[in-house]
């Protein structure tokens, strides 16, 4: 497997630190509103590299943090007129509800920050102790002319980050690139005791601290959004390899951005959509299934007619999928000798998907390959085959969908009771020859959006 890897601007083999285990940390939300779109691409985007490099066989422990407490927090809490943890808690929670809606997987650990508090302290005092941190009236910062690789992820000199850097007025920090690692408390805020007094950290020591304390001091892949790669993610680098002398992550991955409409996404603009909004319009499988037809390093365009035809494209898996667990309730017999000689065929789909996944987590072709799969499915099952061969594409489709979770609801658990009434009425209007009557009720049943389809095996529904 190759995966793009940001600090060495090129396509590597993965080779995890450790055989057959994969250490992963993805930056996660400030938790003061729920998430917008544009935080869905990366964490669809890296639950699925999670999910595909567990289907591949590694063992993978998964870290995603809450940052908990934030200057944002501390403004929503003044808003709502609670406290900034109520806050924090009552996003979180509603992070859940969205990620449950995405199909996002929980991380093996969703540390938080104020549960780190003591890990960041120490941790700060080590770099103070090593030269790379000073405090000034209870700030502490991080020296980045002290740490020589500084820029390498971004791919900038420091000299020309300076030269663009705009230095605040009464500044207290010795250079324009260093950052704050702890920050003197003010009033109305929170604060916890610290050598420097009191006080909270700063954003960028927090991914560091609890990426240490649950995956150790060098891990295999640091993930998240491109907007993250500096001075986020530059600053982890920094601040980690001066504390521990290691190398911080073998692998720094980045999707792209989404434009909404054409356009950057932003409040200003009146573009800016939750996913908590688009789920009042849309399924929210169709948006995971949307940004996964996309190839992640690259930007992607997010319209409501976009949305519409990965809806059409979804359903028509859907479509695919019923139908063939339909006609396999109806099958009997083992394999026939035409059927064999397809399997070689059925088998190409899987072993395409693999590679192209295997090619820096291409989503785009591997959505491609499972269509060509509902294809050759289409095509080559219907009443007259095995059952045998039936369950094999059946198991083929479900593995494959499985890897990207979509694919993976039953639509038609349900009736309504009028509409399995209606349903019997034309059964009966059709035995009768009634033939008005029965097409009646199917314009009736199309009205309230219930497909029917006539079968040997019997009627087949769904929704529209």
């Amino acid at each position: 497997m190759k995966v793009y890897n940001t600090l060495t601007k090129q396509k590597e083999e993965f080779v995890p630190l450790e055989e057959g285990k994969v250490k992963m940390y993805v930056c996660g939300p400030t938790v003061y509103n729920y998430i917008h779109i544009g935080n869905a691409r990366p964490f669809i985007i890296f639950d699925t590299l999670r999910r595909y490099l567990e289907y591949r066989g590694y063992d993978v422990t998964y870290v995603q943090n809450f940052t908990d407490v934030d200057d944002k927090i501390i403004k929503r809490s003044h808003e709502e007129g609670i406290t900034p943890e109520e806050v924090a808690q009552k996003y979180i929670k509603e992070y859940f509800v969205d990620c449950d809606g995405l199909g996002i997987k929980r991380a093996t650990v969703h540390p938080q920050v104020t549960d780190n508090i003591e890990q960041i302290i120490e941790f700060i005092k080590e770099l103070e102790d090593k030269g790379y941190a000073y405090a000034v009236n209870g700030d502490v910062y991080f020296d980045t002319r002290k740490f020589e690789g500084y820029g390498k992820l971004s791919g900038q000199n420091i000299d020309d980050l300076e030269a663009g850097a705009r230095i605040e007025v009464n500044e207290q920090k010795k250079h324009p690139m260093d950052f704050v690692l702890w920050k003197a408390k003010k009033e109305g805020e929170p604060g916890w005791q610290s050598p420097w007094g009191e006080g909270r950290p700063g954003w960028h020591i927090e991914c560091s601290v609890m990426s240490k304390r649950y995956l150790g001091e060098s891990i295999d892949i640091h993930a998240g959004g491109i907007d993250l790669t500096f001075p986020h993610h530059e600053n982890e680098i920094a601040q980690s390899e001066a504390r521990s002398g290691k190398k911080f992550a073998n692998y720094w991955m980045h999707n792209g951005y989404i434009n909404v409409n054409n356009e950057k996404m932003s409040k200003s603009k009146g573009n800016f959509f939750t996913v908590r909004d688009i789920s009042e319009k849309y399924d929210l499988e169709i948006v995971r299934f949307f940004l996964l037809s996309a190839q992640y390093r690259n930007p992607v365009n997010f319209s409501d007619e976009l949305l519409m035809q990965a809806g059409a494209g979804l359903d028509r898996l859907y479509n695919t999928k019923e139908k063939l667990e339909f006609t396999l309730e109806h099958l009997t017999g083992e394999m026939t000798e035409d059927e064999k000689k397809l399997i070689p065929e059925l088998d190409g789909f899987r072993d395409r998907f693999i590679e192209v996944m295997d090619d820096d987590l291409n989503t785009a072709d591997a959505v491609t390959a499972i269509f060509e799969l509902a294809k050759f499915i289409n095509l080559n099952v219907d009443e007259n085959s095995s059952k045998e061969f039936a369950q094999k594409c059946l198991d083929e489709f479900v593995e494959l969908t499985g890897v990207l979770n979509i694919v993976s609801k039953k639509r038609n658990d349900s009736v309504d009771a009028e509409v399995e009434e209606l349903i019997a009425q034309r059964t009966e209007a059709k035995k009768n020859k009634d033939f008005a009557k029965a097409d009646a009720i199917r314009q009736q049943l199309l009205d309230m959006g219930i497909v029917l389809e006539d079968t040997r095996q019997g009627v087949k529904w769904k929704r529209v």
